[in-house]
């Protein structure tokens, strides 16, 4: 295994530096990919990039963190990686955890390693029923319970298998991205490993989430997830069923 680390960055107000402190400890290479943030962010940004060893890649525009995942994912693919480690720039996600993802990754390479996150008292009730949802979706969509939750950013790739996806075409852009990529690996065939690791909310963290227009962009995939399945339901069952 040759794996990497992805951080996707907008604007994070300096969180991503904590995150990049931490990440110094496990001696993987970061890549970490700016959607466009402000000039004064990216300056602090470029600074901080310097100082831990991480490389920065800066997309011109904001486009989403979708977008940016799918950056750094091509850039990971052009420098020979084997895996990406996805982390969010906020520190919401257990960096120390990542030695056990890591773990799950070299039992078998193939698979796409998820985290299943262990909320504490400080989570949004909203976010909580919001992932409920999701995950009885991605069930119906995959034909099987293999993804604990579609939705959190703490996740291993396989890089090959998921620069693929992005050459195609096929991920969207924004909070989306996340519940696509994972049902799209599934339907070709990737094992998923399930992770429990805890997932914060600090205090003044900063959340891009844009509660309507990026629900209906959920909404939207789901349907056209759905509709995927249908056809594809033959070919998922019959793999199954396989030895």
């Amino acid at each position: 295994m040759n794996p990497c680390v992805v951080v996707p960055h907008y604007n994070s107000k300096g969180a991503i530096r904590g995150v990049l402190d931490r990440l110094q400890t496990h001696g993987l290479p970061v890549l970490v990919v700016d959607d466009g943030s402000t000039e004064s962010e990216r300056e602090n940004l470029r600074e901080w990039c310097r100082e831990s060893g991480a490389v920065l890649v800066e997309r011109p525009a904001n486009g989403g963190k979708g977008a940016a995942v799918k950056t750094g994912l091509l850039e990971a693919s052009s420098r020979g990686y084997s895996h990406a480690i996805q982390v969010d720039a906020d520190g919401q996600h257990r960096i120390e955890d990542i030695p056990r993802f890591l773990d799950a990754s070299r039992r078998d390479p193939r698979a796409l390693v998820l985290c299943t996150p262990v909320y504490g008292d400080d989570v949004p009730t909203g976010r909580l029923v919001g992932r409920q949802i999701s995950r009885v979706w991605a069930w119906i969509e995959t034909l099987s319970f293999a993804i604990a939750d579609p939705l959190v950013g703490f996740r291993v790739y396989p890089v090959e298998p998921s620069a693929e996806l992005v050459r195609r075409g096929v991920l969207g852009d924004r909070m989306e991205f996340d519940l696509q990529v994972a049902v799209r690996l599934r339907w070709l065939g990737l094992p998923v490993a399930n992770v429990p690791s805890e997932i914060g909310y600090p205090e003044g963290g900063v959340s891009h989430f844009r509660m309507l227009s990026d629900n209906v962009k959920l909404s939207g995939a789901h349907t056209r997830l759905v509709l995927g399945m249908l056809w594809r339901a033959p070919w998922i069952l019959l793999r199954r069923r396989a030895p």
